[in-house]
């Protein structure tokens, strides 16, 4: 048995996780690992949201139902791999939802702060009931970096996302990792790298990635 046949067979974590801004790679970056490691991958649920399409070009009137959503999406993956007896790599956590997308929302006047006020006390009680990751991969990337994910990728409703929108979560997500205290964190920035294209990029992600998991035994 090789080394990577030995994580997927006989390593004890349940929940991996990716954390990172729009368009930072999450969705590549999981479905890579999962076919290497013989994970399940449980991604963000946007092509079924009702809200997205609507958010995007009115913000300020669809911002609260599309976090509600968000929030009741990733609370029942949580409990699903908890349940589960399959090690999952999960496309963004449900601490994203409450500590990065939630209050900037908020914090720019696009969410009413009773709305905000309510749907923290939802998140406080669906995260009591919940296990953090056993390892939280967070991809690190520049605006720059993003737009040109966000570019190529060519979703429509992505296209109204201003710079200012970005550069707003990427302080607040620099600022949730730099606290961030709840489990295993491995920080990888995407900026000069192509794992989605370039294997040499992506074998030196998984190097760093089979480090964390190392410690996890």
């Amino acid at each position: 048995m090789n080394q990577i046949e030995s994580f997927a067979t006989k390593s004890p974590i349940r929940h991996v996780a990716i954390a990172g801004n729009i368009g930072a790679g999450k969705t590549t970056l999981s479905e890579l690992l999962a076919r290497r490691f013989g994970w399940d991958v449980h991604y963000e649920n946007t092509e079924s949201n009702p809200y997205l399409s609507d958010f995007y070009m009115e913000m300020k009137r669809w911002s609260f139902n599309l976090q509600v959503f968000f929030l009741s999406s990733r609370y029942q993956q949580v409990l699903q791999i908890q349940n589960g007896d399959r090690t999952v790599i999960q496309d963004r956590t449900i601490y994203e939802d409450a500590y990065i997308f939630a209050p900037n929302l908020a914090d720019m006047g696009l969410m009413e702060r009773r709305d905000f006020e309510n749907y923290l006390t939802l998140f406080e009680c669906m995260a009591s009931q919940i296990k953090a990751p056993d390892l939280l991969i967070y991809l690190r990337a520049s605006t720059p970096t993003l737009v040109e994910h966000i570019q190529s990728r060519g979703r429509d409703y992505e296209g109204s996302i201003s710079l200012d929108y970005l550069k707003r979560l990427n302080e607040r997500y620099e600022s949730w990792i730099s606290g961030y205290n709840h489990g295993k964190l491995l920080v990888i920035n995407v900026d000069n790298l192509d794992f989605q294209h370039n294997p040499e990029d992506f074998a030196k992600v998984l190097e760093m990635v089979q480090g964390e998991l190392h410690g996890l035994f």
